[in-house]
């Protein structure tokens, strides 16, 4: 069973959707453990340092959109770590699930349209075709 969950979460409503998936998931295995992991991507920091808010309100703002989903694994009595990361989203996801000891990747869809996604590739696809663990991709 999966006892080493990554999820992958970005603030969007798949991601939250994602997060209940895990939740549900891990609440199956008393020993489970999710790792939720918000990569800040580099256009995201840029546009965040140009407000010039300061670190405490940049982090402020990174909690807060991923609150829903710790409310959500911590009603399911589910253990959880939350890792920050900055880069590119698709790769770091891949290098941590890669490196990591994971049973099981869970990442939202973005759902872009085809021609954008043909085009720009989503990182959920990414993380499908790169990552050695079963991925769950939630829509």
């Amino acid at each position: 069973m999966f006892r080493s969950i990554l999820l992958a979460v970005d603030g969007s409503e798949n991601s939250i959707r994602a997060g209940k998936q895990a939740a549900k998931l891990a609440a199956l295995i008393k020993e489970a453990e999710v790792t939720m992991l918000y990569v800040s991507d580099f256009n995201e920091d840029s546009n965040e340092e140009v407000h010039d808010g300061g670190s405490m309100e940049f982090e402020l703002a990174r909690k807060k959109k991923i609150q829903p989903v710790r409310e959500t694994l911590e009603r399911e009595n589910v253990y959880y770590k939350t890792e920050v990361m900055h880069g590119r989203p698709a790769p770091v996801i891949i290098e941590m699930a890669n490196d990591g000891d994971f049973d099981l990747v869970v990442i939202g869809s973005r759902g872009l349209n085809p021609i954008s996604e043909m085009v720009l590739g989503s990182v959920s696809h990414k993380v499908v075709n790169q990552v050695r663990c079963p991925v769950l991709v939630v829509k």
